[in-house]
């Protein structure tokens, strides 16, 4: 008796599981959208901000340098 208890809960378990990895699979669809999906416009205003900080560092060092003048 004990077995066959143990051996509904291992299914239902698994069901479990099931059910969460679509879900998870189903939420990463919505969000992941190639044009308008909410995590890839965060990503590339991330990727947009990295890229505005590194050309203005980049600004700042060229105009730090020592000119040459003959």
């Amino acid at each position: 008796m004990y077995k066959k208890r143990n051996q509904k809960k291992k299914g239902q378990s698994t069901l479990e599981y099931i059910i969460l990895v679509t879900g998870v699979i189903a939420v990463l669809i919505i969000f992941l959208k190639p044009d308008n999906g909410i995590f890839t416009k965060a990503f590339n205003g991330v990727l947009d901000s990295a890229k505005d900080g590194m050309v203005n560092m980049s600004n700042r060092l060229g105009k730090s340098w020592p000119k040459d003048t003959p």
